[in-house]
């Protein structure tokens, strides 16, 4: 027998073992009527409370829709808030982003969680209103023209809360009583200091083999991730979104319209939702995390499907949303072609237009590594002599490899990365935009690296070669939920030889110049 409600019962069982941790919650809606709605484990292991479905949990991210569905209840037009983001901006030199690109994260604003680590800010360091407020406030620069291209930016929705409280003269979470009032979620609330949930839910971090540990987070946050909600506060904005389906003007269906960049091609991202298909349907939805805390939304409005997975540990809740999607469907993953991954491709890369770094690595069996967005990707070769995954196309054309990501915009063509890195690099590097350093120390022959600023003073971490003058600085932990990768770092020299800068990016905060001080 294979029934859905036999399918979903070995999907739910298999949870807690393919993603373990202290505890977790999910479920599984078509048409509105409940067809799972499970808990396992501890809300709080040392208080030995336990996960319910009225457990409240921290959604972070997932709050960046309730912040869209804010602006879109109480004003006609979200441009009217254009004057308040750009009165938060006084030293960006050039464009200011309107509300639509934050709302569609197409701002070309650097991410400020990104920005923090290089302000030196350490790890568990105080988070609030007050340092990300300095934070935006000092930006002077984006790293591309606000609506051609799509990159995460947490303080896009930041602004936009803030923004829509001065316009309003309301507080946030007044702003969100009515939209939680009308979808029946009777116990969501706005939790932004991290540091407690009121009923002791817990987030961890660690691992099963290593052990769990309670998570320290200090942080502050409003429109980009401060809801707090339970399971049954989920379910019922799920039902909500499935009851008001045909309704054109509709909450949901407004936050899921179609959304272009500026030159017209597709986004796959816009009012705090992101746009994908899977097994050949379209699905919105989005993911929430922070440093112990994982969730996973998504609703597939042809199928009439939602699924909620909820993990007060660093577990991947989007593929347990996608294990208990499959399940509904009845859906297997399809085998990939045993295509050989070309012998040119794997190797280091710059690409032009971020200036970061991009490293493949051929992992056997048809598959790739790469290192160039928000954290490693795998791809699979395919029968046609492309490789892809997730959004992410790698295919060869003259002789030279291009990376496409259509949610980004982005066709580019890669530049090979040769040579061996020296390590004559060690010095004070200062940038000018962010008034903060980059100091970087040869001890025992190895280059160490760290950054400091207002926030404080940076952990040194070794430095990992890349090509000649090019270097990456891991970021092994950060303020927010994961670090931003790879910092690439890329020496300029003199007609001497000499190293006189480093330009430094990454995939959420690209561009900035740093000279020797």
């Amino acid at each position: 027998m294979n029934s859905i409600a036999s399918r979903l019962d070995r999907a739910i069982a298999s949870l807690p073992r393919l993603f373990p941790g202290p505890g977790g919650a999910i479920a599984v809606l078509r048409e509105g009527e409940v067809l799972a709605r499970h808990t396992w484990g501890w809300a709080n292991a040392e208080r030995r409370i336990p996960f319910t479905p009225r457990s409240l949990f921290r959604m972070c991210s997932i709050t960046k829709q309730f912040t869209c569905a804010a602006v879109l209840t109480h004003l006609d037009d979200p441009r009217a808030l254009d004057s308040a983001i750009r009165a938060r901006l006084p030293l960006l030199e050039g464009e200011v982003p309107n509300a639509l690109h934050l709302a569609h994260n197409q701002s070309g604003l650097r991410d400020y969680w990104a920005v923090a680590m290089l302000h030196g800010s350490p790890v568990e360091a105080p988070f609030g209103d007050t340092e990300a407020a300095r934070v935006i406030a000092g930006t002077r620069s984006l790293h591309f023209a606000p609506g051609t291209r799509y990159s995460y930016v947490n303080q896009n929705f930041r602004l936009l809360s803030d923004a829509l409280e001065e316009k309003t003269g309301r507080g946030f979470a007044e702003l969100l009583r009515p939209i939680f009032a009308r979808a029946g979620m009777e116990s969501a609330f706005i939790a932004a200091d991290t540091r407690a949930m009121p009923d002791g839910t817990e987030g961890y971090e660690g691992t099963q083999a290593g052990g769990f540990r309670a998570a320290e987070n200090r942080i502050v946050w409003t429109g980009d991730a401060g809801l707090g909600a339970s399971l049954e506060d989920m379910i019922a904005w799920e039902r909500f979104i499935d009851a008001t389906r045909n309704e054109a003007g509709g909450l949901y269906n407004r936050l899921a319209a179609p959304v272009t960049f500026a030159d017209g091609a597709e986004a796959h991202y816009g009012f705090g939702l992101a746009r994908s298909r899977e097994w050949g349907r379209s699905v919105t939805g989005h993911g929430g995390a922070l440093r112990g805390w994982r969730s996973h939304r998504l609703y597939v409005a042809g199928e009439r499907i939602s699924v909620v997975v909820m993990f007060n540990h660093l577990s991947d809740a989007r593929a347990a949303a996608m294990n208990l999607l499959a399940a509904v469907l009845g859906e297997e993953p399809a085998a990939p072609p045993a295509t050989p991954v070309p012998a040119s491709w794997p190797g280091a890369y710059i690409e032009p237009e971020t200036g970061l770094a991009v490293r493949i690595e051929a992992k056997g069996e048809g598959r790739l590594g790469l290192r160039f967005g928000h954290g490693a990707e795998g791809l699979t070769m395919k029968e046609d002599g492309t490789a892809g995954q997730d959004g992410t196309l790698l295919r060869e054309e003259g002789g030279v490899l291009r990376m496409i990501r259509p949610s980004e915009n982005m066709n580019t063509a890669l530049q090979p990365a040769g040579g061996e890195p020296v390590t004559d690099i060690a010095g004070r590097f200062r940038c000018a935009e962010l008034e903060a350093e980059l100091t970087i120390e040869v001890t025992g022959g190895v280059p160490y690296g760290g950054f400091s600023g207002f926030l404080g003073q940076g952990r040194m971490e070794l430095l990992d070669p890349i090509a000649a003058d090019l270097w990456a600085l891991p970021c092994p932990r950060a303020l927010d939920h994961t670090p931003p990768d790879d910092w690439t770092l890329a020496f300029k020299r003199d007609a001497a030889g000499k190293v006189v800068a480093v330009e430094l990016g990454c995939w959420l905060a690209r561009g900035l110049l740093y000279e020797r001080a």
